[in-house]
């Protein structure tokens, strides 16, 4: 949370680029941490970015909603030359993935209809693969919000909903009463570009938000017509900022301080799934992903845990010497 005010306060006292602007970069960065969870490095690096394209933007009288496909590949076009500066090949692909990423933000949170960075093509990079808990590190954070009380039931239904069903912190802080159906043991999420699907929720995450329902929500609403399942002290919709902390709240508690945001819990859920035998495109449907590709990502995570297991747990597979000393995998 440190890293994100910070970042704001930088933003803040920048005079060159106007409010409107400043309010976008703002939700945009605070999308990036709070359910991307990226770090305070990658933040300051785009804050950067799109400070700079802002006062681009403003020498030509345009705004972040007005900008143009053209706007966009002149501003990079100016990064390799004029005023004697030329950006190195990775500073042009990391501002031109941070304009992609906050045009496609843009477009989620209806600001825009179209994406002027659609025609950028994306240099050919590795994937960084995403880190996941064990089974014994999810275990170890379900455990953590061990109380009776209202904040103790939430954010034990919280944490058991968000793995249950790997949902984005944005599904669930939008979760709605209407959309659980605990009987039938399936909610509806709503995803990007207003997409909905229907999750499955294991019994015990239908436990936990029962007890919640039952002993903790009504605490903190008060009476009040709330919609959202899940709400802060004050009886209000769980904001990004307010999933963060309760999540590094008792991921800290755990032990696993550093270690995740709430989209890990999305990375784990896929991960675990698949490691257990689930099809893909079943796992596809669960997380609502549009293209198949982005779901095959986490197979290579579950064939590496797999290969950890296997070696670790296989008598032929285990660490053997060789002949001089060296370390060598023994042959089945």
């Amino acid at each position: 949370m440190a890293e994100l005010v910070d970042v704001v306060a930088t933003v803040a006292n920048s005079p060159e680029v106007n409010s409107r602007f400043e309010h976008l970069v703002l939700d945009f960065l605070a999308y990036l941490e709070f359910e991307r969870g990226l770090s305070r490095n990658t933040l300051e690096a785009y804050r950067g970015d799109l400070l700079q394209f802002g006062r681009f933007l403003q020498s030509r009288a345009r705004t972040a909603e007005t900008a143009e496909a053209s706007d966009v590949a002149e501003f990079l076009g100016s990064l390799t030359g004029g005023n004697g500066q030329h950006a190195s090949p990775a500073t042009i692909h990391r501002k031109s993935a941070c304009l992609r990423s906050f045009y496609r933000h843009l477009r989620r949170e209806g600001v825009r209809d179209s994406d002027p960075t659609a025609a950028l093509s994306a240099p050919r990079r590795g994937r960084r693969l995403p880190h996941v808990l064990t089974r014994g590190e999810i275990a170890k954070l379900l455990d953590q919000p061990a109380g009776d009380d209202p904040a103790d039931l939430r954010d034990r239904a919280l944490l058991e909903v968000m793995y249950a069903c790997g949902l984005r912190a944005s599904e669930v802080i939008g979760l709605e009463l209407a959309d659980i159906d605990l009987e039938a043991q399936v909610l509806r999420a709503r995803g990007k570009g207003a997409k909905e699907r229907l999750v499955p929720i294991g019994s015990t995450a239908v436990q936990a938000v029962a007890a919640y329902l039952e002993r903790g929500r009504p605490e903190l609403v008060h009476g009040r017509p709330e919609r959202q399942v899940f709400v802060n002290f004050r009886g209000s919709m769980l904001t990004r900022q307010g999933l963060y902390k309760i999540v590094q709240r008792h991921a800290v508690q755990a032990g696993l301080e550093g270690k995740m945001s709430p989209h890990t819990l999305r990375h784990t859920f896929a991960t675990h799934l698949l490691a257990g035998g689930c099809d893909l495109r079943s796992v596809q449907e669960m997380l609502g992903h549009a293209d198949v590709a982005t779901t095959q990502l986490y197979t290579h995570l579950s064939s590496e845990r797999l290969k950890d297991v296997y070696f670790k747990a296989h008598p032929r597979a285990v660490t053997a010497r060789g002949p001089r000393g060296s370390a060598r995998r023994a042959a089945s």
